[in-house]
């Protein structure tokens, strides 16, 4: 018998549903687990000081939680957006449906999808497989145009018609191009074999035995899954997955995924480079990367699950950074050496200070001091402004009542943002400042905001999209009768830099 048959064999079980567990991770102390609080310190100070916007950390050594923090505004309770992290969650629900017999990674991609063919699909297009989905290997030399994106020069058609539509120049599995419309194609494929979207798929055979509750993903028109991105959980559900991972498919005891699925999604499937100092040229699997540890599943601006056999570990990690090397490179210099074999000795006085500093975690809120001179004059007086992407007419900083708010005007309404000065203020509702269009779901996320005078005349306001990598910065400059107001986002997939409007006191106040 064949390697390949072999692994196949291995793949197709009996897929047993498990009860709920909703129970956390066991915790531990890190001595307890071979790692000094000392080195746990030093990376979380590491990490405050030198990389902005950091949301969370979590590291799992020996299937037990040995340091976890969030910097406030952000929480454990709150769910934050994966991006690409996502794709790791869409893999083990295709391995899933491989070890029920549904599937199978040589199945040709157009056999679930004749309708949706071209007219005269191409010979390459013909050979396009699942397996060659999973390696973001399609032959393709760009990606379709598949996603939220809202452009008239769209083709025409639905997300799986645009994807087959899109040219495919070489032969599948020759060519690796990091591709989120395959990872959408293989949640259309989940559901076009179950009968159910990925996330529903998922509820009884992955997320209710590991006990994540209530993760929601955003879906495309046609009712899919969007597979590549648009999971929501929170940093405990990212460890969990790890540490599935990590135990080969093995929950608790309990038999989630087929070992023989694990080893094959995480090894390297697919060559992508060969520069050593970087963590995105180590090879791909089947949507999960290799890493100069271990392998990872990440998403844009500092999602990580870090999976670290060799040290029986697991770090996640969410952010909004730009450079999403510098987090990993951290984690390799500062925790990986302090991880021993072997329980170390207890150190009551490192575990406090550990303890300490990861329940005093923040994100830094806007410079500037409390108050102005100028503050009495402007308080409640709407500025108008000229037409502009984000849809803001008037705006008013409010430094009248107990607690300042920034007032926003546009086509929906009037909103009133809270902010706090040298510390957050959150609210469920308010003005995003745009952030909302990089979500692809309704905008209602829940903010926090931040603000400080950097001049007699100048206001500097930071608004943080909570669940999410992005917050914003709104300078507003007072001159007489005249505002001008600047900013920019930390993270964007465009320019970060927003048009500077200029805008008028309205008469009255």
């Amino acid at each position: 018998m064949t390697l390949r048959v072999h692994l196949i064999a291995a793949l197709v079980v009996t897929s047993v549903r498990l009860p709920a567990q909703s129970a956390p991770l066991p915790r531990s102390t890190p001595e307890q687990q071979g790692i000094s609080s000392s080195a746990i310190l030093s990376f979380v100070n590491a990490a405050d000081s030198s990389i902005d916007a950091m949301h969370s950390v979590m590291i799992v050594r020996h299937g037990k939680v040995v340091a976890e923090g969030w910097w406030a505004p952000n929480d454990a309770r709150t769910p934050h957006v994966l991006y690409s992290l996502s794709k790791s969650f869409t893999s083990t629900a295709v391995g899933l449906a491989i070890a029920e017999g549904k599937l199978s990674l040589d199945a040709p991609v157009l056999s679930f999808f004749p309708g949706d063919a071209p007219a005269t699909p191409s010979a390459n297009l013909r050979a396009l497989r699942v397996r060659d989905l999973l390696r973001t290997s399609t032959g393709q030399t760009s990606e379709a145009a598949v996603g939220f994106v809202l452009d008239s020069t769209l083709p025409a058609g639905t997300w799986v018609q645009r994807f087959l539509a899109h040219p495919v120049p070489y032969k599948p599995g020759t060519h690796f191009l990091y591709n989120s419309p395959a990872t959408y194609m293989l949640s259309a494929i989940v559901q076009k074999v179950t009968g159910q979207t990925v996330l529903d798929y998922l509820q009884p055979r992955l997320f209710a035995p590991l006990g994540i509750e209530r993760p929601t993903w955003v879906t495309s028109p046609e009712g899919i899954d969007a597979g590549a991105y648009g999971l929501n959980v929170r940093t405990e559900d990212i460890a969990k997955l790890g540490l599935l991972y990590l135990r080969r498919g093995d929950w608790n005891g309990a038999r989630i995924l087929p070992a023989a699925w694990v080893d094959s999604a995480t090894a390297r499937q697919t060559s992508n480079g060969s520069d050593p100092a970087s963590d995105w040229d180590q090879g791909y699997g089947d949507q999960f990367w290799r890493s100069r540890h271990g392998y990872r599943g990440d998403g844009a601006f500092g999602q990580y699950m870090l999976v670290l056999p060799e040290q029986d570990a697991v770090v996640a990690i969410t952010s909004g950074v730009r450079d999403m090397q510098a987090v990993m490179t951290l984690v390799w210099d500062r925790l990986l050496p302090a991880m021993r074999a072997g329980p170390l000795p207890a150190d009551a006085n490192a575990q406090r200070a550990l303890q300490a500093r990861l329940g005093s975690l923040a994100m830094r809120t806007a410079a500037g001091g409390a108050s102005s001179p100028l503050a009495a004059t402007i308080s409640r007086r709407w500025y108008t402004l000229p037409a502009n992407a984000r849809g803001i007419q008037a705006v008013a900083l409010d430094f009248s009542s107990p607690a300042p708010a920034l007032l926003a005007r546009s086509a929906t309404g009037e909103t009133r943002t809270p902010f706090g000065t040298d510390a957050w203020v959150r609210s469920e509702t308010g003005f995003a400042n745009g952030m909302e269009r990089f979500l692809a779901v309704p905008p209602h996320p829940a903010l926090a905001a931040s603000g400080g005078w950097t001049a007699d005349s100048v206001f500097t306001l930071k608004l943080v999209t909570l669940g999410t990598p992005y917050y914003s910065t709104m300078t507003f400059g007072f001159h007489g009768d005249s505002l001008t107001l600047g900013g920019e986002y930390n993270v964007s997939f465009g320019p970060r830099t927003l048009a500077r409007l200029e805008g008028r006191a309205a008469p009255g106040r």
